[in-house]
């Protein structure tokens, strides 16, 4: 096999996209106290927001380095009784710890262990997704074992192996928790390793025994970033975006597009299930997103609720031949496919999915209490170029990220009404979030872009989960009640009980604002 010459890292970060402007790196650690507060917070939200981010602590070993291969560095912000405090840690690595030491980066290419300077047991970068599980934040990266945090301190206790039950390789960004039983369900792909075609299925119980363990073999070697829980199913999508490890050897990336390969769902048993057990249906090649939920009907059919593009969402791995599509012209719709898993019909390939939301929308987010089972309101970031925004004063600070998303969207899924926020034209919207903190309010993140090409303005907002989720009578531009002079970067976080730890997409910013803008009715 052919390995790339090693390079020596440079001692600043290149002139790229993936590392300037909203996706320059951060690069802090501290704390700072009863940060400035406009307004009031409404009482009842007590509780502590996290989110981690990939945060790259030094220049990357490879220049062009994918901005996912920055090291997770996690936020708390501490919210009781209408005053908030802030604290930032990296999450302490393998990776981290050793270059620290080395003072210079010794991680090749993204998830393409043949490029590194030195070999390491454990590459993950720990920045994906971070989620509250049996007394511990879990950082999470969908490539090697959790991480495991102390929910106060932030401090890294080390890799988490749920006292040594973890039989995967792999554990995804995206594990799911019923709310009926308290289990966090898991799976890991590339379970045995890079290129390996094996998944790795498992449920946890809440006291960290595992419930479920099955094995299973893909019918393609590629990506599985989120899937979906009903009450007696388990779905796993399989995205397009293939391993080749005769590539890797040869110092490529680990994924590559192929349009050739259909868009495959894996369906198993939840409970007592053997590998013979899984089905895999099928349906044209296209991209499968994150999913907003799954549950089943009356009659027994899995209905899965998730995002379809019908191009490479993912344009920075193009396909053999480099083709790719232009990011602009990528657009992704909230469709719904029904399965029947006890048809006794050998046909597996699956009809055209409903569009339940044919707006350009993606990162689902729901009430987790109906988690599993039919649900009303959805949340999502959405790209509606006709509300005004300033897409030229902008995009010279953009970097790396492609305006994707520039309004929040709520969908009644009831009635097929969407309702949209719109954070005033030169904010764009990232990741939202719609945990219910009260019988009142849910919290939803949303950082933005600003106009002066020098700042941004992440902001949290309290929005309805109800009827109606009025929420445009302001802007980011006309209210804001958080200040906190600092610049965050892109992140992910997750909910869980009163503790907000749910996900969100933000570019960077100095000024911060949490601001109410209604309450409704309960979800």
């Amino acid at each position: 096999m052919t390995v790339p010459t090693p390079q020596s890292p440079s001692q600043h970060f290149p002139d790229l996209p993936q590392f300037s402007g909203f996706m320059k790196p951060c690069r802090l650690e501290g704390k700072v106290s009863n940060l400035e507060v406009y307004g009031e917070i409404p009482q009842d939200i007590d509780g502590t927001f996290y989110r981690v981010m990939p945060d790259p602590q030094l220049p990357p070993f490879v220049e062009n380095d994918e901005w996912f291969n920055g090291d997770g560095n996690i936020t708390a912000f501490r919210i009781l009784d209408g005053k908030v405090s802030f604290q930032q840690r990296y999450v302490r690595t393998e990776k981290f710890v050793r270059e620290r030491a080395a003072e210079r980066a010794l991680i090749g290419k993204y998830r393409n262990k043949f490029t590194d300077a030195v070999r390491f047991k454990i590459r993950s970068t720990a920045n994906t997704n971070v989620v509250y599980f049996n007394g511990n934040l879990l950082a999470l990266k969908e490539d090697s074992p959790p991480y495991a945090l102390d929910p106060e301190t932030l401090e890294t206790y080390g890799l988490y192996t749920f006292n040594d039950q973890l039989p995967s390789m792999t554990f995804t960004a995206h594990p799911k928790f019923d709310p009926r039983t308290g289990e966090m369900i898991c799976f890991g792909y590339e379970a045995k390793g890079d290129g390996t075609p094996d998944i790795c299925y498992y449920s946890v119980a809440p006291d960290g025994r595992f419930l479920q363990t099955v094995w299973l073999c893909a019918p393609v070697v590629a990506m599985i970033h989120d899937f979906a829980v009903t009450d007696n199913w388990v779905l796993f999508p399989i995205i397009p975006q293939v391993c080749d490890i005769e590539r890797l050897k040869r110092g490529g990336d680990h994924w590559q597009w192929s349009p050739e390969t259909p868009f495959y769902i894996g369906v198993l048993p939840r409970r007592g299930a053997k590998p013979t057990d899984v089905k895999w249906y099928t349906y044209r090649n296209c991209f499968p997103g994150h999913t907003s939920n799954a549950y089943e009907d009356e009659s027994g059919k899995i209905i899965l609720d998730l995002g379809i593009s019908n191009d490479n969402a993912f344009f920075w791995w193009p396909d053999a031949q480099g083709n790719a599509p232009e990011p602009s012209a990528i657009a992704t719709q909230l469709k719904r496919f029904t399965i029947d898993p006890l048809s006794p019909s050998l046909d597996l390939s699956l009809g055209n999915p409903s569009v339940i939301q044919s707006d350009n929308c993606e990162f689902y987010r729901i009430d987790d209490r109906f988690a599993t089972q039919p649900y009303k309101h959805c949340f999502f970031d959405m790209m509606d170029v006709t509300l005004g925004t300033d897409f030229a004063s902008i995009s010279a600070q953009l970097g790396g990220g492609h305006p994707l998303y520039n309004a929040v969207g709520h969908l009644n899924i009831a009635t097929g009404k969407t309702d949209v926020y719109f954070p005033g034209k030169t904010h764009m919207t990232g990741e939202t979030c719609a945990p219910q903190v009260s019988n009142q309010h849910s919290l939803v993140r949303f950082p933005a872009a600003a106009n002066n090409g020098r700042t941004c303005h992440p902001a949290n907002a309290v929005l309805a989960t109800g009827e109606g989720c009025r929420a445009t009578a302001k802007t980011l531009d006309e209210e804001g009640a958080l200040e906190f002079y600092y610049r965050v970067n892109v992140a992910y976080f997750i909910l869980n009980d009163k503790r907000a730890f749910i996900g969100y997409r933000a570019f960077w910013g100095i000024d911060g604002v949490l601001f109410t803008l209604v309450t409704q009715d309960k979800p």
